[in-house]
């Protein structure tokens, strides 16, 4: 049985919406919050949605062995999973989720092996991921670009995953995202809300 679950998908497939949305539904999942050394977005709280570290510091981590995977995602911005706050979540008998990119995603299936849950989010073409990173109005044309290139990449990687959840209607794609948690999960907390 899998003792944690990782979510992932391109940036821009809605993998946050739909972890938000388990974790306000699972009242034993608790979310894994990354380090990144991005500048935080004017409505992310840093140790809520990241821990938001200068690179000085985030170099220092890594050499100092805290992470349990780190990757430069783009030029200049890091991304790693805290060996802490997977300990921190498991010492409060909860189950970690993670909302991560496609590599760090690979890195802890791979250390996890059967007891990670692993699903894939994808988009359901890429002009739909296109549209959808557009209309954040948080991205720059070149920020666009970059993220259709690199979602390009990671589309390939989609075999590296137990299950694949097409994001294709939003609505649909949140009841099966609780269906497979409630499938692997059975012995966890009940559903807090429908």
């Amino acid at each position: 049985m899998p003792e944690i679950i990782i979510v992932t998908a391109p940036s821009g497939a809605g993998k946050t919406t739909i972890v938000r949305h388990l974790i306000e539904s699972f009242d034993f999942l608790k979310f894994s919050v990354s380090a990144t050394t991005r500048a935080p977005r004017s409505h992310e709280v840093d140790g809520k949605d990241y821990h938001f570290l200068s690179r000085e510091n985030f170099h220092a981590r890594v050499g100092n062995g805290d992470f349990l995977e780190w990757e430069e995602v783009y030029r200049d911005q890091f991304y790693g999973t805290l060996k802490s706050e997977v300990a921190r979540i498991a010492a409060d008998g909860h189950v970690a989720i993670f909302d991560i990119e496609v590599h760090g995603a690979s890195t802890i299936k791979a250390i996890f092996g059967q007891k990670a849950l692993a699903v894939y989010v994808a988009p359901p073409s890429m002009s739909e991921l296109e549209k959808r990173l557009r209309s954040r109005g948080t991205e720059s044309e070149e920020s666009v670009q970059k993220r259709l290139r690199r979602a390009d990449a990671e589309m390939k990687r989609i075999e590296d995953f137990d299950l694949v959840l097409i994001n294709d209607y939003l609505e649909r794609s949140l009841k099966l995202a609780k269906k497979i948690v409630d499938k692997n999960f059975s012995t966890y907390a009940i559903t807090v809300s429908s």
